[in-house]
C-alpha cells in the first residue's frame, strides 16, 4: 500500500501516541520544565488525553485539582446548564494579576483610556459543539502547560496577560456525545467510517439540551448557557477570542481569516489586519509540525451571533479554528487515519500560538480596543439619524424580553417620560423607549437593528438577516431629531415591580359571573394550558364585545379567554385561577354579568369551548433535530406544555387517538410506512389537528392531505438565466438559488382564529428555504400571505423575491372533522422569534375553533 505525504504525517503522529500512552508532554512544546505539584490529566483521570473520551465531570475534576494546587489559576462558575451542570470559567494569570483581578476587570469598563501596564485579556472557548471534543481535551493540556510550566516565556505571558478559558462551552452536549461514542466504540480502535461510533443517533451532541446551536446564540441570547456566559464576557471584555471547533473528517485544519469578500462591513479594517497578523503565528506553529492547514476560504465573518464574530463588534478580535474531526477515537479518511490525539495536538498548537501572537503584539491589540471605542462618536456622526425609538403597547412580556436582551449586551435604553410625536404618531411613554446610537455598544446596536438587503458577496455560511425587533415584532423607528424627546435620567433596568407587573387582579369573590383575560400577552397560552390542565373550563370569544366594568365600558377583542363561573366543577377553582394568573403576570378582569354593552353576550354560541391538548411531535432520523428542539423549547420550556416525542419508526405502534395534535417539523417523511399514512389520515378525519412546517407540509401535499401545491425545483431553476455563465460562476449561481436565512413580511388575516393576539396585519417571519406554496383557491384558507415586496432583511435574489411575493406563508383547512395547518416558514427559529411564535400556540388551542373546507 502506498501512502501520500499527508498520510505519513497523520499516521506517524497516531503511532507516536500508541507507543507513548498519550503522555501530556507530546501535546506541549519541547524544553519546558513542569512543577511537580501540578497534577497532569493522567494523575486525576487515570488515563492520558486522547486515550478515551473525557466526560464533563472528569474535566471538571481535573480543573478543580489544578486550581487547588496553583495560585495562578482561579475557577468561576458562570451558571448552570439545563442539566444542572456547572459552567466553568478558568482564569489563568500571574499571582500579582490574580490579586488585583477585580480592579483590573472593573477598570476595563472605561473604554476611553489606556491604563499603565494594562494586561491583555485573551478568551479561549472550546467545544461549543459538544461532539467536537478535541477542543475540550486541548483545553486541559493548555491549562496544565500554563499552570505548571516554569519556563520564563510562560511566566512573561502570565505577567502581561489574563487568559480566560471556557474548557467546555456545552457541557450537556459534550456528555451526550461522550456517552454515545463510549458506548459504541470497541476495545480495539475501529477507524471504519461506517462504524456506529461515527454515526450518532437522532439527538446528537452538537447542540445543548434543546439541540440549539450555542455557537449561533451570542446575539440572540435565547439559551441559558449563552446568558450565563454573556455576563462574564462583558466583564472580562477580552482583546482576543479563540473559538475552537471541528469540521469534516476529510478536511485539514482551518484558521481565520476567512473569505475576504464575506466579512460584515461593520467589522473594522484593523480587525482584519490583526487577524491576518495572528495567522502568521498559527501557520508557524503548524508548519513546525508539518501539519496541513488552510485559511481565507469556506468560512466567513458575516453573522455576528457566533463566538468568533461577536467579539468583532465589541472591540475584540475573534478567530475561528476548525480541526478535521475524528468523529470518535479515530477514523479513516482520504488522507489516512485521523486520530483524536492529532486533533487535540492541533488545537493545543493554535491555542498557544494565539497566546504568543497576542502577547508579542500586545500594544496593537490594546490600541485596537481603545480606538474601537474612541471612534464611536465619529462613526455615529456619519449616520443620518440619532437613535431608535421602540414601542409595544399590547405585550409587556415580549417588550420586557426585548429590553432585557439589549441590557445583556450592555446597551443603554431610556424610557420616555412624556408623549413624543413623530410625524402624525404619538408615542406613549408607558411603553415607549429610546436607544441612542452614541454609546459604546454602537456596533452591537447597528447589527441588531439594521435591515440590509444588498451585499457585496451573496454567499453566506449562516443567516443573512437577523434583525432583532423584526424577530420579536417590536415596532421601531429611526429618530433623526431628539428635539422634544423627554427621557428618564437613568438607563432602563428591570425592577422587581416591572418583572411582576400585573394589572389589578380581582379579589376572590363568588359573585363574579365570569373572569376574562386577553390573548395579547406572550404567556397567555401558558396560562390557558395550566387552566385547562387543572380542569378549569374556558371559552374563547370568536367575536369581540364590550362589557361594563366598574361603570366604564371595556372592549374585549376576539381571542379573549372567558372563564364562566357556571361551568366550573372544581372546588377552590377561583383561588387556583387567581394564583396562576398572578404567577404568569397576566391581568384578570371580573365580569358581573353575561349581558354585554355591545357585541355578543357571554352565552353566545360564538364563544367556543376549549379542551385540554395532548401533543405528539414526530422525530427520528431524517427529521430536523434543531427544529424539533426549537418547538420543544417554545412549547415545553417557555409555555410548560408537555410534548411527547415519537421517532418515525415507532409510529406503527403508537395509538394516535391518544393525542389531539401532531407537530411535524422540516424533514424527510417519505420513509413513513403506508400503514402510518393511513393511520394519520384516519386520525385527522376523526378530529385530529396536524401542524406541519416546511418540507413536512410539502409531504402532506404529496399525499393529498394538504390541498396545496408547491413550486417545483425545476420551476425555480427556470427563474435563472444560465446561458452566459462559465464554470467559475457555479458557486455564484448556487448562492443565488439559496435563501440562507432572511426576514420576510407577511399579511395576516387578523379575523382568523389562528391570528388571535396579533394586533397588526403585518408580521415578519423567518425564511431559510426556497419552498414556495401557491395560494389556496379555497375561501378562508389562506391565513398568512407574503406581501408584494416581502423582503425585509437579508439576502434573496430578485427573481426569487418576485416569485415568492403574494404566495402563501400559512394555510389551514378542514380534513373531515380534523384540521391541517401548514407553513413554509419556521415560526420559532432559534428561540428568539417571539413575534411569530404565537401562531404555533394558536394552532394548538384554536385549531378546531375555525372551519374552512377545502372544497370548491
Amino acid at each position: 500500500m502506498s501512502f501520500s505525504r499527508t498520510t505519513i504525517i497523520v499516521l506517524s503522529f497516531f503511532f507516536v501516541f500508541l507507543a507513548q500512552a498519550a503522555s501530556i508532554t507530546e501535546y506541549l512544546p519541547e524544553g519546558h520544565v513542569y512543577k511537580k505539584e501540578i497534577p497532569t490529566p493522567h494523575d486525576i483521570l487515570g488515563f492520558g488525553l486522547g486515550e478515551r473520551h473525557i466526560r464533563y465531570d472528569q474535566l471538571y475534576s481535573y480543573i478543580k485539582a489544578v486550581d487547588s494546587n496553583s495560585a495562578l489559576v482561579q475557577t468561576s462558575v458562570m451558571g448552570r446548564t439545563n442539566h444542572f451542570r456547572e459552567q466553568l470559567l478558568v482564569t489563568i494569570t500571574s499571582e500579582k494579576n490574580q490579586a488585583k483581578l477585580n480592579d483590573i476587570l472593573n477598570s476595563r469598563a472605561d473604554f476611553s483610556i489606556k491604563k499603565a501596564d494594562e494586561p491583555l485579556v485573551i478568551w479561549l472557548g472550546y467545544s461549543v459543539h459538544g461532539d467536537e471534543l478535541s477542543g475540550a481535551n486541548a483545553a486541559l493540556a493548555v491549562i496544565y502547560h500554563l499552570a505548571a510550566s516554569q519556563n520564563q516565556s510562560v511566566k512573561r505571558w502570565l505577567d502581561d496577560t489574563i487568559i480566560v478559558m471556557e474548557p467546555s462551552s456545552n457541557p450537556d452536549g459534550m456528555d451526550r456525545f461522550v456517552s454515545w461514542a463510549s458506548d459504541n466504540k470497541g476495545t480495539v480502535a475501529n477507524p471504519d467510517p461506517n462504524h456506529i461510533e461515527h454515526h450518532q443517533g437522532w439527538r446528537t451532541g452538537r447542540g445543548n439540551h434543546f439541540e440549539f446551536d450555542l455557537n449561533r446564540d451570542w446575539l440572540l441570547l435565547s439559551q441559558v448557557e449563552t446568558r450565563n456566559r454573556m455576563t462574564y464576557f462583558q466583564r472580562y471584555q477580552p482583546n482576543v477570542v479563540g473559538d475552537f471547533h471541528e469540521l469534516g473528517s476529510d478536511k485539514s485544519y482551518f484558521f481565520q481569516p476567512g473569505v475576504a469578500s464575506r466579512i460584515n462591513p461593520l467589522t473594522p479594517k484593523n480587525n482584519i489586519t490583526l487577524t491576518h497578523l495572528m495567522a502568521t503565528y498559527h501557520a508557524k506553529a503548524l508548519d513546525k509540525e508539518n501539519h496541513l492547514y488552510f485559511s481565507q476560504e469556506q468560512f466567513d465573518d458575516f453573522y455576528y451571533g457566533k463566538g468568533s464574530t461577536y467579539p468583532d463588534i465589541n472591540g475584540s478580535v475573534g478567530i475561528l479554528f476548525e480541526q478535521a474531526s475524528s468523529m470518535g477515537m479515530q477514523i479513516e479518511t482520504d488522507s489516512g487515519i485521523l486520530t483524536l490525539e492529532y486533533g487535540i495536538k492541533n488545537h493545543v498548537l493554535t491555542s498557544l500560538s494565539t497566546i504568543e501572537g497576542a502577547w508579542v503584539n500586545k500594544d496593537k491589540f490594546i490600541e485596537h480596543r481603545k480606538s474601537f471605542y474612541k471612534n464611536v462618536e465619529k462613526e455615529v456622526k456619519e449616520e443620518d439619524f440619532n437613535g431608535y425609538l421602540i414601542t409595544e403597547k399590547y405585550d409587556h412580556y415580549r417588550l420586557t424580553s426585548f429590553l432585557n436582551k439589549l441590557k445583556q449586551h450592555h446597551i443603554d435604553v431610556y424610557q420616555l417620560t412624556d408623549d413624543f410625536k413623530v410625524k402624525s404618531t404619538v408615542f406613549d411613554p408607558a411603553y415607549s423607549y429610546y436607544i441612542p446610537l452614541n454609546q459604546p455598544k454602537f456596533k452591537v446596536i447597528k447589527t441588531l437593528f439594521d435591515t440590509p438587503t444588498t451585499f457585496e458577496d451573496n454567499t453566506f455560511y449562516d443567516v443573512s438577516g437577523w434583525t432583532l425587533p423584526l424577530a420579536m415584532n417590536i415596532e421601531f423607528h429611526k429618530i433623526d431629531s431628539t428635539r422634544g424627546l423627554e427621557l428618564a435620567k437613568s438607563p432602563w433596568k428591570e425592577t422587581a415591580e416591572q418583572s411582576n407587573l400585573t394589572t389589578e387582579n380581582p379579589s376572590l369573590t363568588s359573585s363574579a359571573y365570569a373572569y376574562i383575560f386577553e390573548w395579547n400577552d406572550f404567556l397567555a397560552p401558558k396560562l390557558l394550558n395550566q387552566l385547562l390542565s387543572s380542569n378549569i373550563k374556558a371559552k374563547v370569544a370568536t367575536e369581540g364585545f364590550t362589557s361594563v366594568i366598574r361603570g366604564k365600558e371595556q372592549k374585549f377583542e376576539a381571542g379573549s379567554i372567558v372563564i364562566p363561573t357556571a361551568l366550573q366543577t372544581e372546588s377552590h377553582w377561583q383561588k387556583s385561577l387567581n394564583e396562576l394568573a398572578q404567577k404568569n403576570h397576566i391581568a384578570l378582569t371580573a365580569l358581573t354579568s353575561g349581558y354585554t354593552a355591545q357585541g355578543v353576550d357571554l352565552g353566545s354560541p360564538s364563544l367556543k369551548n376549549l379542551k385540554p391538548i395532548k401533543v405528539l411531535l414526530i422525530g427520528g432520523k431524517g427529521v430536523s433535530e434543531t427544529e424539533a428542539g426549537e418547538i420543544l423549547f417554545y412549547l415545553d420550556d417557555t409555555l410548560n406544555i408537555p410534548i411527547t416525542v415519537v421517532e418515525k419508526d415507532r409510529l406503527d405502534n403508537i395509538e394516535l387517538n391518544d393525542y389531539t395534535h401532531i407537530v411535524m417539523v422540516n424533514g424527510n417523511y417519505q420513509t413513513l410506512s403506508p400503514i402510518v399514512v393511513i393511520k394519520l389520515e384516519s386520525w385527522l378525519k376523526a378530529g385530529g389537528v396536524v401542524f406541519a412546517q416546511k418540507y413536512a407540509a410539502q409531504w402532506l401535499s404529496s399525499k393529498d392531505i394538504l390541498k396545496a401545491s408547491f413550486v417545483s425545483r425545476n420551476q425555480i431553476n427556470q427563474l435563472f438565466d444560465t446561458s452566459e455563465l462559465t464554470y467559475k460562476d457555479k458557486d455564484y449561481l448556487a448562492a443565488r438559488k439559496r435563501i440562507a436565512g432572511a426576514i420576510y413580511e407577511t399579511n395576516l388575516d387578523t379575523t382568523h382564529p389562528l391570528t388571535y393576539g396579533f394586533n397588526k396585519a403585518k408580521l415578519p417571519v423567518y425564511k431559510n428555504n426556497t419552498l414556495i406554496m401557491e395560494p389556496l383557491h379555497y375561501p378562508f384558507t389562506n391565513v398568512g400571505t407574503y406581501s408584494s415586496s416581502p423582503l425585509l432583511s437579508g439576502y434573496t435574489d430578485k427573481s426569487l423575491i418576485a416569485r415568492i411575493a403574494n404566495t402563501s406563508s400559512l394555510v389551514a383547512h378542514n380534513v373531515g372533522e380534523g384540521r391541517v395547518i401548514a407553513t413554509t416558514d419556521n415560526f420559532v427559529f432559534r428561540g428568539y422569534w417571539y413575534g411569530s411564535a404565537k401562531l404555533l400556540a394558536n394552532s394548538l388551542f384554536f385549531g378546531k375553533v375555525f372551519s374552512a373546507p377545502a372544497k370548491r
